[in-house]
């Protein structure tokens, strides 16, 4: 078997350990190959193919580096844009990820020499949202793709459309309400009291031609007087019929298939929780090392919210302004007759005064001052899920 055989261990061994990444230094992106240790790259550098191909990129060496710069970018961002969408997310990850493969355009080939100057480039160019945190640099792809504008387009409009049909029904039910309402209204019998204006008046009733005429019309009119007098002397006065108890349940108007789902979702939205909890106007703690003792465990008012997850406050003490994350920040609890602000869960964006803390469960009770809820007590809510308000 030849020396330099295909099926010899050693050419085996080699196709083995070059299938893993390699050290950066000894890689050259001018003729695209991995070396594996420096003795390697040093060979090849001296071998002639290295020489032709240098020979080519100083004839034109900016042409060279917009292609890799070009290349870089365009498979970063198809990146971004297959594996996380239009989430934020830290550069550093999808930086790593992109360096996996082996066959990836170096960095130190492009234009750009840092991940900070490439993502800030990105920022400048409107292709990503980026932004700047004590953890580092976040990027956010924006998606220009007209299919996917379009859409987005339709699924408005379809939205839209759903409103105007939920509008139309709504009106049609309401009308048919007061129309039930009214129908209801006309068929009730009313009930008055009997009287008479004048005692010596004679009461007479008029019951039609089919009476029968054989007896005088003076002597019927005067028996069938008699007669009702006998009867509203027994009986008594009539009174007004008085609905029962059980009438008012009867006309409420029954819940439709609709409005249980109304209410389900909104029921459901209420209870949802999420993984943000920034507002406005509340007194929040710096719980962050990395800005020195001078902000660490310093009160401060979340002025503005950007982002969800980043808040500029505003220091209670020495009225510096910051930019953090909500990671470098926590809720204060202040003492029991306090205004507070509920952050998340059921009752989120409700005001209430705190009535008393309970320190084993981590958690406390509060009374809704705002709101159709207004007085109601809610008991276990925990620390994290309200603060202070400003």
């Amino acid at each position: 078997m030849g020396k330099s055989d295909f099926l010899s261990p050693k050419a085996i061994a080699n196709r083995i350990k070059s299938k893993g990444l390699q050290k950066l230094r000894w890689y050259c992106q001018m003729c695209q190959k991995q070396c594996r240790d420096e003795n390697g790259f040093k060979c090849h550098c001296m071998s002639e193919s290295h020489q032709r191909q240098l020979l080519l990129a100083s004839e034109n060496p900016q042409q060279f580096m917009d292609y890799f710069s070009d290349e870089f970018r365009t498979e970063f961002l198809e990146l971004l844009r297959r594996r996380f969408g239009t989430k934020r997310v830290h550069n550093n990850i999808v930086y790593n990820e992109y360096i996996s493969h082996r066959e990836h355009i170096h960095m130190n080939a492009t234009q750009w020499e840092t991940l900070t100057d490439f993502t800030k480039w990105l920022g400048r160019e409107g292709m990503c949202k980026v932004d700047e945190t004590p953890k580092g640099w976040y990027v956010q792809y924006i998606d220009r793709d007209p299919e996917t504008i379009q859409r987005q387009q339709e699924q408005e409009k379809k939205k839209k459309q759903d409103l105007d049909d939920e509008e139309r029904t709504f009106k049609f039910i309401e009308e048919q309400v007061k129309r039930g309402k009214g129908e209801k209204e006309q068929d009730t019998p009313v009930y008055t009291e009997l009287s008479r204006e004048n005692e010596e008046e004679k009461v007479t009733f008029n019951l039609g031609k089919g009476a029968s005429t054989s007896v005088p019309a003076s002597s019927k009119s005067g028996s069938l007087a008699s007669n009702a007098l006998k009867s509203a002397a027994m009986t008594g006065p009539v009174k007004r019929k008085e609905p029962t108890p059980s009438q008012p349940k009867e006309k409420k108007k029954k819940k439709s298939a609709l409005d249980e789902i109304m209410e389900m979702e909104a029921q459901k939205k209420k209870t949802e929780r999420t993984d943000y909890w920034l507002q406005p106007e509340i007194v929040v703690k710096i719980v962050t090392k990395k800005l020195g003792d001078k902000y660490y465990k310093k009160k401060a008012v979340i002025k503005e919210v950007v982002d969800r997850y980043t808040a500029i406050v505003k220091l209670v003490d020495s009225g510096d302004k910051l930019k953090l994350d909500q990671t470098h920040l926590e809720t204060v609890i202040p003492a029991p007759g306090k205004k507070v602000l509920v952050l998340n869960g059921r009752y989120k964006g409700i005001f209430g005064i705190l009535d008393c803390i309970n320190e084993k469960s981590f958690s406390a009770t509060i009374i809704i001052d705002s709101g159709p809820l207004k007085g109601q007590k809610v008991e276990g809510l925990p620390y994290e899920d309200f603060s202070k308000a400003a």
